[in-house]
């Protein structure tokens, strides 16, 4: 969750005062008032000459933590949901998709493991394009190695629409193009800079367009880790779930790929 400093411009309530009184309590960030007693923090803020605009405060972050949350949900309408693959994206693979049990779900990490040169980087340009052509939503994707390749989805496009006209596949390349945000980044404290920004814009709603972003692809993170870690190859665990809380990417599915030594 956001430092309270960046939330001081779009919530009055949390002005440099507030931000001093919860700073005095060790509290820094939203995830620092989720662990805070909220009883004694009250009685912390009646003893201030401006306890009135403290309390609001507080109650300003209570309300941006219950934004938060899941909505409940009874069995049959998660029954219903998973007949039906709802938050589920296929990657255009058929055997990957079954191996997944049905594609990239909403919410969870999908890491892809391989050698060089096993396909790892045509999966992820091939979930992308499908991604961004089936279903109403954006893709990111974030390109640590120059991997993104339009000419590769217009061929995967064109295959899958060989039965229709040039000017049909002409309009979805588009369509899908557009649907697709690339972004160049080579080593991963810049790789966390970005995830910051995105989550930032994310809850800003500062992406142009309808579309939510549906689908968040790294390709690759070995290439950024590997550096850090030292060796031929990255070994350990993805670096960046640790970064952020779940509520990040609940919204949509996380792809990465990474290379193993053989």
């Amino acid at each position: 969750m956001p430092p309270l400093k960046a939330l001081e411009r779009e919530f009055s309530e949390i002005d440099s005062n507030f931000q001093q009184f919860c700073s005095s309590q060790g509290i820094l960030s939203v995830e620092d008032f989720l662990v805070h007693d909220l009883n004694v923090l009250v009685a912390f803020a009646e003893q201030h000459d401006t306890s009135k605009k403290l309390k609001q405060g507080i109650t300003r972050i209570l309300s941006i933590i219950d934004n938060h949350h899941q909505p409940w949900l009874n069995g049959m309408k998660l029954l219903e949901d998973a007949l039906q693959n709802k938050h589920v994206l296929s990657t255009g693979y058929e055997g990957i998709d079954h191996l997944l049990q049905g594609g990239l779900h909403q919410g969870q990490l999908t890491e892809l493991v391989g050698p060089s040169s096993c396909g790892k980087t045509q999966i992820c340009l091939q979930a992308a394009s499908n991604v961004a052509d089936k279903y109403t939503g954006a893709v990111m994707f974030l390109d640590t190695c120059n991997s993104f390749s339009p000419r590769r989805i217009a061929c995967f496009l064109t295959r899958s629409m060989s039965s229709s006209s040039k000017e049909d596949r002409q309009r979805s390349l588009e369509r899908v193009l557009r649907n697709i945000f690339s972004y160049s980044v080579f080593d991963i404290f810049a790789l966390l800079d970005v995830l910051q920004q995105v989550e930032c814009k994310l809850k800003s709603q500062a992406f142009t367009g309808d579309n939510q972003v549906q689908l968040l692809i790294i390709d690759s993170i070995s290439s950024l880790i590997t550096p850090i870690l030292g060796g031929n190859g990255a070994n350990g665990i993805h670096p960046c779930t640790s970064k952020f809380p779940g509520t990040f990417f609940d919204d949509f599915s996380w792809f990465a790929s990474k290379e193993i030594s053989t």
